[in-house]
C-alpha cells in the first residue's frame, strides 16, 4: 500500500547536509515534511538549513558514536534515512590499507546505521528506515575491499532488521556513480573526466544526479509494502 502523504511527517536524514541526502531533504520539505538533518559537518548543516528554510532543524551527529545517536532520537520519528559516507580513506590497495581507516569506513557505513536502527526503532511505531549501500558491492574494483564489504554487509543488515523490527520497514538504496561533492575528494581535478568516462559505459548514458537518488528514497518511504529490499539506482552499471 502506498502512502504518499509526507505532510507533517517527521523525517531524520543522516548525511543530509549535502549530496543525495540534501536532495531528498529538498523533496520532502516541498511536501510539508518536518525534516531534521544530522551530520558531522556543522558548516554543511548550516548551509543546508539556510537553503532549505527555517522549518528544517539540524544537529551535529557522529553516527559511529552511540551517545550522539541516542541524543538524535530523543523524540518520535516517522522515517529515517541514512546517506552518510566517508570518502577519505575508503579506497586503497589492501596491502597498504591502514586498519584505522578500515574501522572508520565500517563505523560510518555499517556500525553507524546499526546504531541508528537500534535507537530510532525505540521511538518509532511504524514508518521506515532506509540505508545507503552502493555499486562497489556488485562491481568491486582494486582498492575497494573495505567499501565493498561494508556495502554488502549493510544490505544483509537491512534484511535482518526488516524481520526483527517489523512492522517498521527497513530497506536499502544502492546508488551507482552519482555526481555529488564526494567526488571532489575521490578524484580531485580528474572528477569530470572520470564521470564522463563512466557515463559513456552506462546503458543510461549518464551518471546519476542527486535528484535521481532522492526519488528512489522517496519511493521507499511512501510504499508500505516494500521491506527488506535493495533498490538499485545505478543507470545499468551492474549490467556492464
Amino acid at each position: 500500500m502506498a502512502n504518499n502523504d509526507m505532510n507533517d511527517k517527521r523525517v531524520v536524514i543522516v548525511g543530509g547536509g549535502s549530496g543525495m541526502g540534501f536532495a531528498l531533504a529538498e523533496l520532502l520539505v516541498a511536501e510539508g515534511a518536518r525534516v531534521h538533518l544530522a551530520g558531522r559537518s556543522e558548516r554543511k548543516l548550516a548551509a543546508a538549513r539556510q537553503r532549505l528554510g527555517a522549518s528544517v532543524t539540524a544537529s551535529r551527529t557522529d553516527i559511529a558514536d552511540e551517545d550522539d545517536v541516542q541524543r538524535l532520537f530523543a523524540d518520535p520519528v516517522d522515517h529515517v534515512v541514512v546517506t552518510a559516507a566517508d570518502a577519505n580513506g575508503s579506497y586503497s590497495p589492501i596491502e597498504s590499507f591502514p586498519l584505522k581507516a578500515a574501522w572508520t569506513v565500517l563505523g560510518t557505513k555499517v556500525i553507524g546505521p546499526w546504531l541508528v536502527a537500534k535507537h530510532a526503532a525505540a521511538v518509532m511505531a511504524t514508518g521506515s528506515i532506509t540505508f545507503t549501500s552502493g555499486i562497489a558491492a556488485y562491481r568491486p574494483s582494486p582498492g575497494s575491499s573495505v567499501l565493498a564489504t561494508a556495502n554488502g554487509a549493510l544490505e544483509a543488515l537491512a534484511r535482518t532488521l526488516a524481520v526483527e523490527l517489523a512492522p517498521i520497514r527497513v530497506n536499502v538504496v544502492s546508488p551507482g556513480w552519482v555526481d555529488t561533492p564526494i567526488w571532489d575528494d575521490l578524484a580531485g581535478p580528474a572528477k569530470n573526466e572520470r564521470l564522463a568516462a563512466m557515463a559513456a559505459k552506462l546503458p543510461a548514458g549518464r551518471v546519476g544526479r542527486p535528484a535521481d537518488i532522492a526519488q528512489a528514497f522517496r519511493a521507499l518511504l511512501g510504499n508500505e509494502f516494500i521491506t527488506g529490499t535493495t533498490l538499485h539506482v545505478e543507470g545499468g552499471h551492474r549490467l556492464v
